[in-house]
């Protein structure tokens, strides 16, 4: 009796010696990141298993773009580090989020460089019960960008426009939104935590409209990770941007000064504010939604406040 044996392919063989490649690359980075057994064994593969679906299309997009799929798997855990040891991000009244349903989440814009929206997107999915997906608005300038603008489609986000944000609201979506947008995140550190104009309150307006919760979102330490001690005006219109920070490291430090200082991060989401029941037509009426606006924008300038005495330092 033969036993017959069967060579491996040049391609098989290839495959294997990339596979055998991805692990032991996963499991150095893993010591390096101090994961060990059963722990580094679930982040082979799980990132095994993640390249296997890319690779054979196992994976969704939806109709804005939004890739779970990379999202759960590359972006939060590129943030994460960000997250949980650098500015060592705390989280209260995330219950306020409904479990299931639409839900516009609506908080203050600081820090220069945007990072406050990157950290609530990942408070709202690691310490939900539901792990809930926050699915952003953003400005134009984020998605005219070569390779900001794709990644953001892909990560959830998309233009800050009503007709996007009902079309996730009725879809029953988690939406976020940072209505101060560049006056907020790019004002001068004298003016830290003081809220700028909420615009004309569109948010409110589609909240009312899909008949959905709005949850005012406090968030402290966004401002003192890059302090903006002034603007080089002159050369940001010359790059078609909103301003140029000058801060305490940056550009004098060039490239290092790109590294957020470690300030500690709170992140409050605040009861739910109910918006059935307004009758019809309420989206359209001008005092209803002013009045709304206001509510929402005192009830976090007041959280921002109460928080600012709870911190005893910026960094710890």
């Amino acid at each position: 009796m033969t036993q017959e044996t069967q060579s491996a392919t040049p391609a098989e063989s290839d495959l294997e010696r990339l596979v055998m490649l991805v692990i032991q690359a996963l499991r150095g980075a893993g010591a390096v990141a101090g994961l060990t057994g059963a722990d580094l064994d679930r982040a082979v593969a799980g990132t095994l298993a993640f390249l296997r679906r890319r690779l054979t299309g196992d994976y969704s997009i939806d109709e804005f773009g939004f890739d779970a799929d990379f999202t759960d798997h590359v972006v939060l855990p590129l943030l994460r580090p960000l997250y949980k040891t650098w500015f060592r991000v705390e989280v209260r009244g995330v219950e306020n989020i409904p479990a299931e349903g639409g839900a516009l989440v609506v908080a203050n814009h600081s820090g220069t460089v945007a990072l406050d929206s990157l950290m609530t997107q990942v408070a709202v999915h690691d310490t939900h019960p539901r792990q809930r997906n926050l699915r952003m608005l953003g400005a134009d300038l984020v998605f005219g960008t070569p390779v900001m603008g794709p990644v953001a489609r892909r990560m959830g986000s998309t233009l800050a426009t009503n007709a996007d944000a009902e079309r996730l609201l009725r879809s029953g979506e988690v939406v976020g939104v940072w209505p101060e947008g560049f006056k907020g995140v790019g004002k001068p550190f004298k003016d830290r935590y003081r809220l700028q104009r909420f615009g004309r309150g569109g948010f409110v307006a589609a909240a009312l409209r899909c008949e959905v919760p709005i949850i005012p979102c406090s968030i402290v330490g966004a401002e003192e990770t890059y302090p903006m001690l002034g603007n080089a005006a002159a050369v940001a219109r010359v790059l078609g941007l909103p301003y140029l920070p000058l801060t305490p490291t940056f550009p004098w430090l060039g490239p290092l000064g790109m590294i957020p200082l470690p300030s500690k991060w709170y992140i409050e989401f605040g009861a739910p504010i109910d918006t059935s029941g307004r009758g019809e037509g309420a989206a359209e009426d001008p005092a209803v939604v002013y009045e709304l606006t206001d509510r929402v924008r005192e009830t976090i300038q007041h959280t921002l406040f109460e928080l600012l005495r709870e911190r005893t330092s910026v960094f710890y």
